[in-house]
Parts: structure tokens; sequence; C-alpha cells
């Protein structure tokens, strides 16, 4: 019998990490297969996982990563009942203070891995098989500011929703994840200490726990999208039915941007 097993990547913190260490509440597994590029943080869910852990010290944008997932897949032939891709970062600043290099790193990991684990993993998964996602309420937007992110994370939701659709003869279920702003280690990164913040309102600020709660639920339930929060489904709503330039200009105003 083939074993049973979940992939998730950026399982090193964050909302990775908390799907890592629930994923077995969510189907029985053999193992746990977590990617991200601090081993030792990996090795830390040993104890918190059920099932076996298999540790990949893997940068996703670096592409050679998926041929040694796709070596240890074929070598394996598992049973892949969940993918949950986490792996991503952004940048609080105008696209041109970005140096080239990390705007482009930033697409490659957020929009890149996330392809390109899909492809890697699909020859392994069945009917009633699930793959997770994240995006965010970003995405519904273009966003100055936070321009490469927002639309990293746009290529995220779409993505997901027409592979979904692709993915409907086969019993495979894929929901795009879009969070509004989460507590997370994503600030680190993304806010620049050293200069004049970016983002000086954050409306709403959910725990990472809801909406890892809410994904479970949404993706059992066969949803393409999942959103917690009465502030992300009225935003999602709103950038609907308002034009994208008044969208933009009320961000800037409320963040006191030029």
């Amino acid at each position: 019998m083939k074993q049973r097993i979940a992939i998730i990547t950026g399982a090193s913190s964050g909302m990775g990490e908390l799907f890592a260490r629930t994923v077995c509440d969510h189907a029985e597994l053999d193992e746990v297969w977590v990617i991200a590029r601090r081993a030792e943080r990996l090795e830390a869910l040993r104890e918190a996982v059920p099932a076996k852990l298999r540790i990949f010290a893997c940068d996703l944008s670096d592409r050679q990563s998926f041929a040694t997932l796709g070596d240890a897949l074929e070598q394996e032939k598992p049973d892949v009942r969940w993918l949950v891709n986490c792996s991503g970062y952004g940048k609080f600043c105008a696209t041109t203070d970005a140096p080239l290099a990390d705007n482009l790193n930033m697409m490659d990991l957020n929009c890149g891995a996330v392809m390109g684990m899909c492809q890697t993993a699909l020859p392994y998964m069945q009917a009633g098989a699930h793959i997770l996602n994240i995006a965010s309420v970003a995405a519904f937007q273009p966003i100055p500011y936070i321009n490469v992110y927002g639309a990293t994370k746009a290529f995220v939701l779409h993505y997901s929703r027409g592979l979904n659709r692709e993915l409907k003869k086969r019993g495979i279920v894929v929901t795009a994840v879009c969070p509004f702003w989460t507590k997370t280690e994503f600030f680190n990164r993304a806010v620049d200490r050293k200069k004049d913040a970016v983002v000086k309102k954050y409306v709403a600020m959910y725990k990472p726990e809801q909406i890892v709660r809410r994904a479970w639920r949404d993706a059992e339930r066969g949803k393409d999208v999942s959103r917690f929060g009465f502030v992300a489904r009225c935003q999602a709503l709103l950038t609907k039915i308002l034009p994208h330039s008044l969208v933009m200009s009320v961000w800037m105003r409320q963040q006191k941007l030029n």
C-alpha cells in the first residue's frame, strides 16, 4: 500500500508551521514532508507532528529544488493527500526602492514555487486529495507600495482557481487562502525598520490560528477560495464593485502615501 503523505512548504514558521502541526487532524498520514530553508526550525516540529517527519531544507526560489523533490517522489511513489504551499514573502516599499534581485526572487518564490510544487506533486495525487495555496486579500486589487507582492498573490489566486476547475474531473480540490493582515513573522522581512513605515494603519490583524482553521474547513468543503473575517470579506466584495483606481486612492489616503 502506498504511503499517505502531506507536503507543506514554508513550514518553519507562521501559518506553514501551524499547517504542519495540524495536518494529521485532517488525514491519516504515514509521513509529513516539510520544506523550508531553516532546517533547525523544521527539526523542532518532530515532537509536534504525530506522523513521521521528513525534512527538506530547500530554497524553493532555486528551481533545482523541484528536481530534488521530484526525485524523492519518484522513488517513494506516495499517495499525496495534502499539498500546502505557504512559502513566500513581501516587501513594503515603492517598487523601484527594492533591488531588482529582491523583486525577481519574490516572484520566483511567491509564484514559481507554488506552480512548481503543484506540478511536481500532482502526478502523485488522486481523488480526495487537496491543495492549499496561500494567496492574500492583496490579490483582489493593485496595491501601490506593496505592488510586487500583491501582484504575485493575484497570480496565486487566479492560478489556484483555474487549476481547481481543471482538476475537478480528477476529484482534487484546490483552495486559494486569502488572509487579511495576520500576525506572523511575515512583517520581519516586509517592513524596513530603518525607513518611514509604508503601512501606517492596519484595519484589522488576525491570528494565524484563525486563518488556518478556516482554511482546513473551506478546503474540506470543496471551496476554491478561503477568506476569514468580516473585514476580509468586505474588502473582497468592494474590490469587485468599485473601480480599482478608486480603491488605490483610498489605500493611498489611508496610509498617507504620496
